[in-house]
């Protein structure tokens, strides 16, 4: 059984948790709010803006799909990534930098934010049953198991035509991966950090992309980890009894099967802080 990650998210400098009984948790940079969620309710899956580690970057957004199939969003609105109030029916969301997606019933996407790389051009989509977005590119699974990719490809982050059997994937700064129905991983783009290391991987069911590294979690809840270790994000060789994952900027969030969370990497906004979280489960 593949595990749905979306009880975790991770963005540049914050992390964000959804409890049993649909509220949620969230801790670190919160300078434009992307940390206010203490009064939502009825949430069922969550996910945080992310975006690469640089000097002028930092802002975020968090957000919430309800039980209802309405969106919650709170944080950083510069080009309207927070504009999902009006959305009904979704089923997933998936977060960017700048940007929301929000997965139909009948398989369609919704899109608001920056697409300036062309990275919400998703009108076109169909028979989609998952969601991802990087940086500057957005990635989806249909229900045949192809993927189809939108958005900056100059590292050939988008190159997942040939991808099949797809249960999932997830999109980093510059590139993406792709987990398949057989517990292998599948990577495309920039291979320069180490993060597409993947192709040795078994009996995975839940992975995680980061700006530079990519986490897995194994069928035993072993985890794995390739790629930039520069703040420590790839160091959970001794986590056990993990369910899901979720890789920010330089931080790596792991979900225990007991409803608790750790974490390894960057905690230089708080955003590790995490050890009195408990009740995080899966939907």
């Amino acid at each position: 059984m593949l595990a749905n990650s979306s009880a975790l998210a991770a963005g540049r400098r914050h992390s964000v948790g959804r409890r049993w009984d649909g509220t949620v948790l969230a801790v670190g940079h919160d300078a434009a709010a992307e940390c206010r969620v203490e009064r939502w309710e009825d949430v069922v899956a969550v996910a945080a803006g992310n975006v690469h580690a640089a000097t002028n970057t930092g802002r975020s957004h968090t957000v919430g799909l309800r039980s209802d199939g309405t969106v919650l969003a709170t944080g950083w609105n510069g080009d309207g990534q927070c504009d999902v109030a009006g959305w009904r029916g979704v089923t997933a969301v998936a977060a960017g930098w700048r940007r929301t997606l929000g997965l139909l019933a009948n398989g369609r996407v919704l899109a608001v934010g920056r697409s300036s790389e062309g990275q919400c051009d998703v009108q076109s989509w169909r028979e989609m049953v998952a969601l991802s977005c990087g940086d500057w590119h957005s990635v989806g699974v249909r229900s045949d198991g192809s993927a189809l990719a939108v958005g900056n490809n100059r590292r050939r982050q988008c190159a997942v035509e040939g991808w099949r059997d797809l249960a999932a994937v997830s999109a980093g700064y510059l590139h993406t991966v792709g987990l398949r129905t057989d517990g292998r991983a599948v990577a495309t783009g920039d291979r320069a950090t180490g993060a597409c290391e993947v192709d040795t991987w078994q009996d995975v069911v839940a992975l995680g992309a980061g700006s530079y590294h990519t986490v897995g979690v194994t069928a035993s809840g072993r985890v794995l980890a390739v790629g930039d270790n520069s703040n420590g994000q790839c160091e959970v060789g001794d986590w056990r009894d993990i369910v899901a994952v979720a890789a920010g900027s330089t931080h790596t969030l792991g979900l225990r099967a007991n409803g608790t969370v750790v974490t390894a990497g960057n905690n230089a906004d708080r955003q590790c802080e995490v050890d009195d979280w408990s009740g995080v489960q899966l939907a």
